[in-house]
């Protein structure tokens, strides 16, 4: 399996391109409209097409570089069931599976940063037939949980959201092996989060047992904390939005 790790250090965003070399089939998570280029080069290196884009959800602070990607290679783009986005995509389930070749990501719904949010199981088929890493997007970051206000709205308070985080955390996320590589959507400098680790890399293992986020020995507590202290909304959120869930060319927001 080929995997790569991409940082965008303005936004503190971290995203994806993996997938199967020997079945040709490449894909990108939570693309970055800043760095489109590097997602083509680094496939067009690898003499492989980018297939697939995934987003965990529908991001609240830069504009996302789905629809210029979906553009440039003809790639599929998956997001969450319930995203209410604008434009052509595959509404993916909770346990939804994709093929990449030898590599298999399988969709796992953590709503509680958005009501529509997918964490990602990635299996290596030709290692072993149990996940290798999981792609959590703002939902289990290394040091912190994603803030449950931005996606906020209506009738769901950010109480609400918290508490469908709590359960996302507690019942999807770790229940899983120790072992599994965690890969977030942010560290430390984004707003999505406080205290996050400039390491943009931990283990369901090593969070379990040390992100202050869970330290808690109840779930009002984890509410309470969370609800605490939140961070200033990310500047252009409501127009940044706006622009994912339309779609729209990438020049249109910077």
């Amino acid at each position: 399996m080929y995997f790569r790790q991409l940082l965008h250090d303005d936004t503190a965003c971290a995203s994806y391109l993996l997938g199967c070399k020997s079945k040709g089939q490449f894909a990108v998570v939570d693309p970055h409209m800043d760095l489109v280029e590097q997602y083509v080069a680094l496939a067009e290196a690898q003499g492989i097409p980018i297939v697939a884009v995934f987003e965990t959800h529908v991001q609240a602070d830069h504009v996302s570089g789905l629809p210029e990607l979906v553009a440039r290679t003809g790639a599929t783009a998956y997001l969450p069931a319930g995203a209410g986005v604008e434009f052509d995509h595959v509404a993916l389930h909770d346990g939804q599976i994709i093929r990449l070749g030898n590599t298999t990501v399988q969709a796992l719904a953590t709503p509680g940063h958005a009501a529509a949010h997918h964490a990602y199981l990635v299996t290596d088929t030709t290692r072993a037939d149990e996940p290798w890493l999981v792609l959590t997007g703002d939902a289990l970051l290394v040091g912190d949980a994603g803030r449950p206000d931005l996606h906020a709205h209506g009738d769901t308070a950010p109480e609400d959201m918290a508490r469908a985080l709590y359960r996302s955390i507690r019942d999807k996320l770790l229940t899983l092996p120790d072992h599994l590589v965690l890969y977030p959507a942010h560290y430390s400098g984004s707003v999505c989060g406080r205290g996050l680790s400039a390491n943009p890399i931990s283990t369901i293992g090593f969070e379990r047992a040390h992100n202050r986020a869970l330290a808690h020995d109840s779930e009002d507590a984890f509410i309470a904390a969370l609800l605490d202290d939140i961070p200033p909304a990310p500047a252009r959120q409501v127009e940044i939005v706006a622009a994912n869930r339309a779609g729209r060319p990438p020049s249109v927001t910077r």
